[in-house]
């Protein structure tokens, strides 16, 4: 089946039912990445549409709402109260645009953050949906909270548990134009006839789906409003399609979003600085969000050491079952600053979280 146009499409029997269904949700938050991918390539055709962030000038705040999909897990818990806390330190900031916050809990149940992190309670889809790929759940649950909340901000920002916010962040979305991170996984043209089955020739040059996923990436509400949906039916239908869920694996909902932004004629500025992914990129000086995604491993003299666990590490995977304790140790000289920043920075959030479980 193709996605055509600008509205839901109803492509599986499953979706009628998720709007009553309610199942217990089976945690496993994050797929296994692969430790060759850098954190992003030097090169590519679309340096020409990559611009670094800048602080816009403006008399009047466009202000942009947080939202951050979780689950109740412990290894979902502390990277929220990690992220929050940071959040709540430079939001009211000169240069911020930061506004309200939400962690989108899409677990079906209230937790034990509810009264410390303005959280919204989202239905998980219903059993067996997702095939073990869990990451489906977070199209479902932005559906459900734009839907279901009251959103005061004209903007949002879609981000995630393992961001760290290492400044204020201004809104980098102009006009009907979104900012968006490019990852350089995210390969369109590479993988055009697999996304010809969902962005059929009519609806433009494939070039039209940028390199991005939902997050980070701020957008006007009411473009996400139209864009969730699809986001939602292109997720579920490429996972149903073995072609493309082997073609995509982890990274598959990343595409769906990207394609279902183009549906929508929603196109992004890609800002190379947005966002930096330790320990492959070493500095955080332009970089407004850490994303600790990739394990951090050296020995004791600075070494990275690729594939294999350090004699140092930091590895947010090391933390499934309870939370890091206070005061990590610091990484040893010669690890890149931006290492330093990311573990320093975790360690101020945990030293001041009230009842932090080491």
């Amino acid at each position: 089946m193709r996605f055509r146009g600008k509205f839901f499409f109803p492509i599986l029997m499953t979706l009628s039912l998720f709007l009553i269904i309610r199942y217990n949700y089976i945690v496993s938050d994050d797929p296994p990445l692969r430790q060759e991918f850098p954190g992003r390539r030097a090169a590519s055709s679309r340096d020409e549409v990559t611009y670094s962030v800048k602080t816009p000038s403006k008399k009047t705040k466009r202000l942009f709402h947080t939202a951050v999909t979780a689950t109740d897990s412990v290894y979902s818990t502390w990277q929220c109260r990690v992220m929050y806390y940071w959040y709540n330190r430079f939001r009211d900031e000169p240069g911020s645009d930061m506004g309200g916050y939400t962690r989108i809990l899409h677990s079906g149940r209230p937790d034990g953050l509810m009264d410390e992190i303005p959280t919204f309670v989202a239905d998980p889809l219903p059993s067996g949906v997702d095939k073990g790929y869990v990451v489906l759940n977070r199209p479902w649950a932005f559906v459900q909270w734009l839907q279901q909340a009251h959103i005061e901000e004209d903007y949002i920002l879609m981000a995630e548990p393992d961001h760290i916010i290492v400044k204020p962040i201004p809104n980098l979305a102009r006009g009907n134009l979104a900012a968006a991170f490019p990852f350089f996984y995210i390969e369109p043209k590479k993988y055009e006839s697999v996304l010809r089955k969902f962005f059929p020739k009519e609806n433009g040059p494939i070039s039209r789906i940028d390199p991005i996923g939902n997050s980070p990436v701020i957008v006007t509400k009411n473009a996400l409003m139209k864009i969730a949906p699809t986001w939602m039916n292109v997720s579920l239908a490429m996972k149903n399609d073995p072609q493309t869920d082997k073609a995509f694996g982890w990274v598959l909902e990343m595409y769906a979003y990207a394609v279902s932004s183009a549906l929508h004629g929603v196109s992004n500025i890609l800002h190379k600085d947005f966002m930096i992914q330790p320990p492959w990129d070493t500095e955080t000086k332009n970089t407004f969000i850490i994303h600790y995604t990739y394990g951090c491993d050296f020995d004791m003299k600075g070494k990275m050491m690729v594939g294999k666990i350090g004699e140092w590490r930091f590895d947010k995977r090391s933390y499934g079952s309870k939370p890091p304790p206070r005061n990590l140790p610091l990484p040893p000289q010669g690890v890149p600053e931006s290492v330093v920043t990311l573990v320093t920075m975790v360690n101020e959030a945990t030293a001041n979280i009230p009842n932090w479980e080491s």
